[in-house]
């Protein structure tokens, strides 16, 4: 028979084994079962000292922009910060819904941009025209920049429901946005950037009733935005819209995602987590 060990002796073992401690009340479990699941380690409040177990993941950031395809200030906003930022962040920690439509009304008159970032704000004017309009069951748009815009809109619009994947299309849409024509050049970047999209079904999606039905979503969204939206881009994060998070956000993207990101920060906010390159970067 074995010879029995003193329970001090027990106790002292179970004080000093690597990543246990004392038992709290409403622990039932021997030491050595301690980090055995993290259900177990918060019984016995050893979460902090059992390496195992892997910290719940954060939820991401929610980013919704929406804009209009040739609004300059959108342009803007889309090439050098919002993409640059998706390209820097891990895929977890930033979630981006893109929102292709703009102002509900326009004004008859010219388009008015203002600012050093010129936002495409809503016109005032006595001859409002709806953006969106049912004829003869055909849903008919009109755009703040014209129909060049309608059209801008609707390509990525179809682009996003073609390809469905966030990773695939949104480089597609960088590279249309970046360009020197939204409009002419889906063949070119699709080559570049996801040959595997068709771009005739594209093509079927922008003329048919599919397009038409997917640009009525976008705008049954951006109508019903709270608080209404005054000019674009306008930007929501995590489900709300102020004017400091917009300012912010167009200050410094990265810096105020990483301040709102509860999880580890990756690499690109000063952590240690995260690839040691760019999460994006593909061949």
């Amino acid at each position: 028979m074995a010879p029995a060990v003193p329970l001090a002796l027990l106790a002292l073992v179970a004080l000093l084994a690597p990543g246990l401690g004392v038992a709290f009340p409403g622990c039932d479990y021997p030491a050595h079962l301690w980090c055995s699941s993290r259900e177990i380690a918060v019984a016995c409040q050893a979460e902090s000292r059992c390496a195992n177990l892997s910290h719940p993941a954060a939820a991401p950031v929610e980013l919704s922009l929406y804009y209009e395809s040739l609004c300059p200030a959108c342009r803007e906003f889309l090439v050098q910060k919002l993409f640059t930022t998706w390209l820097l962040l891990p895929a977890e920690t930033l979630n981006i819904t893109l929102v292709p439509y703009g102002n509900a009304e326009v004004g008859a008159g010219l388009t008015r941009c203002h600012g050093l970032l010129p936002r495409c704000r809503r016109l005032c004017s006595d001859r409002l025209v709806r953006q969106e309009r049912n004829i003869s069951g055909k849903w008919q748009f009109q755009c703040q920049h014209g129909p060049e815009e309608c059209l801008g809109n609707m390509i990525e619009t179809c682009l996003m429901h073609e390809a469905e994947d966030f990773s695939t299309y949104f480089p597609v849409i960088f590279c249309l946005e970046s360009g020197s024509s939204v409009t002419k050049n889906l063949e070119a970047c699709l080559q570049v950037y996801a040959p595997q999209l068709d771009g005739a079904r594209i093509a079927a999606c922008v003329q048919g009733d599919t397009g038409a039905a997917l640009m009525h979503r976008n705008a049954q969204l951006t109508e019903a935005l709270d608080p209404p939206h005054r000019y674009v881009p306008w930007i929501v994060i995590n489900g709300k819209h102020t004017d400091e998070l917009q300012a912010q956000a167009e200050a410094s993207l990265l810096g105020l995602i990483c301040r709102l990101y509860q999880g580890e920060k990756p690499e690109a906010c000063g952590g240690s987590g995260g690839p040691k390159v760019p999460a994006r970067c593909r061949r």
